[in-house]
């Protein structure tokens, strides 16, 4: 018989050691960053899922950030029915993964649950499986089951699981361990008793709720009342606003599993990195003969071990080594790669800047627009738009356009008016009148827009219909 799993992936991280790759707006997690094995195709979002394949699964909750739904959303389109439970602040894990429980109690699930995060990456999925098996039938025996990676090095940026003794096919879990120092890791990986906290558990969902009330019922009767005060809203589920901001912010380690007297931990060899940092991300990606990982036009000379992408232009590098070189269309970062762990302190220095949250190309529910160039009173946009999809019927107090289709049939509405343009196309938006962008054809629709006036910011947008519900 199949061993069934309510799969619960949560993706509300940002991944700022990843900048300027991953950023608030558009975190690693909506990114095919890892790609160096035939199976290892879409997003890491979408490889999450998809490494589920072959097993019997039940309920799948994806749990993320409200300002990324549409991105969620586009993404698990491709792959089958999943529930999409929306945050509307992020709380760290302990609530999101409350609110998962709870949902499962509601529809009559009790199949272990599956806690995964959406930005991990796993190279042996075999092993990967075999030791889910075994953590199921833990878990059916009431155990909170964790994943420990059995360590291939000294590594100081992840925490650590002491095992204690052998239940079952697992270890009782004697404590868990914060990131330690380099010295510290070494013992850890000499005594074999150690293994690297990956954050995935298994866990019936009334054995998970039953340790919640025990250990942190405040927080659970907080999470019950997000979820009570829910709406459905087109292919998601919004949590109630107000009651979720009052959850308390805390991981599910914090919460629970440091308390618990049920936590056991499955020892597996898969090849897993959370690929949290730029050092990370070179050891998941396939390497050339020189050790270079190379995304994009990249030319490399007598340089070894480095991680070179490039999304917008040539990136030639001579005579580097151990360092990363990630250029993006608004910002260049080099690094050596054994200071990966200290981007975050960088990032902390870009407070205040753009660059800091969002990517020159945004994308939205209808496609994406990218910043090609400003100035004084101007502002010019490439912009396209899915096969299919239109923008909100709107209007600008400040603003007027000028758009020229590139590719692409547009359908267009002003003042009441429709027209319809093709390659070569233009036509003028004057401010303040009420207009509206759309693809009806199976082909993308490429454009430029050209904005002039005195005000250009994205807030001078008065939306009067929006199909995706936007405010």
């Amino acid at each position: 018989m199949h061993k069934c799993f309510n799969p619960v992936v949560m993706a509300g991280g940002v991944g700022s050691r990843l900048w300027p790759l991953s950023r608030s707006a558009f975190p690693k997690q909506y990114q095919a960053l890892v790609g160096s094995r035939e199976s290892a195709n879409g997003t890491m979002l979408q490889q999450t899922f998809l490494r589920l394949d072959g097993l019997k699964l039940g309920l799948n909750q994806l749990i993320c950030n409200q300002d990324h739904r549409f991105l969620a959303a586009e993404q698990m389109r491709e792959l089958g029915p999943v529930d999409i439970v929306l945050e509307p602040i992020g709380r760290n894990t302990t609530p999101a993964v409350l609110v998962a429980a709870l949902r499962l109690k509601a529809v009559g699930r009790d199949e272990p649950m599956l806690v995964l995060s959406a930005d991990h990456d796993i190279a042996d999925l075999p092993a990967f499986h075999a030791a889910l098996n075994s953590a199921h039938s833990l878990a059916v025996a009431g155990f909170i089951v964790t994943l420990g990676i059995a360590p291939s090095f000294a590594c100081t940026g992840y925490g650590y699981i002491h095992c204690g003794n052998a239940v079952l096919n697992g270890f009782g879990v004697e404590k868990f361990v914060e990131k330690p120092n380099t010295a510290v890791a070494q013992a850890y990986l000499d005594s074999g008793d150690y293994l690297w906290n990956s954050g995935m558990f298994i866990v019936k969902p009334s054995v998970l709720l039953a340790e919640a009330l025990a250990l942190c019922p405040a927080l659970l009767e907080k999470c019950q009342s997000a979820l009570n005060g829910s709406a459905k809203d087109l292919d998601f589920i919004r949590l109630s606003v107000a009651e979720f901001e009052q959850c308390e912010s805390i991981s599910v380690d914090y919460a629970i599993m440091e308390k618990t007297q049920k936590a056991v931990v499955v020892p597996v060899a898969c090849g897993w990195s959370d690929v949290g940092d730029l050092q990370s991300l070179w050891q998941a990606n396939a390497k050339d003969e020189c050790g270079n990982v190379k995304q994009g036009d990249v030319v490399a000379m007598d340089s070894h071990n480095c991680l070179l992408k490039a999304d917008s232009r040539l990136l030639a590098v001579l005579g580097m080594e151990d360092i990363a070189i990630i250029e993006t269309k608004d910002a260049v970062l080099v690094a050596k790669l054994n200071q990966a762990q200290q981007v975050k302190e960088l990032v902390a220095k870009l407070i205040g800047r753009d660059e800091l949250s969002h990517q020159r190309e945004v994308y939205r529910p209808w496609g994406s627009y990218d910043s090609v160039d400003s100035g004084p009173n101007y502002q010019v946009k490439r912009i396209s738009v899915k096969p299919g999809a239109r923008l909100s019927l709107q209007r600008h107090q400040f603003r007027a356009e000028h758009w020229v289709v590139v590719q692409g049939q547009a359908k267009v509405h002003v003042d009441g008016e429709d027209y319809l343009l093709n390659a070569n196309d233009s036509i003028y938006i004057p401010k303040g009148s009420v207009h509206c962008l759309a693809n009806e054809t199976h082909e993308a629709l490429h454009l430029v827009e050209v904005q002039s006036g005195s005000y250009l910011g994205e807030d001078d947008i008065e939306r009067l219909e929006d199909v995706y519900g936007r405010h």
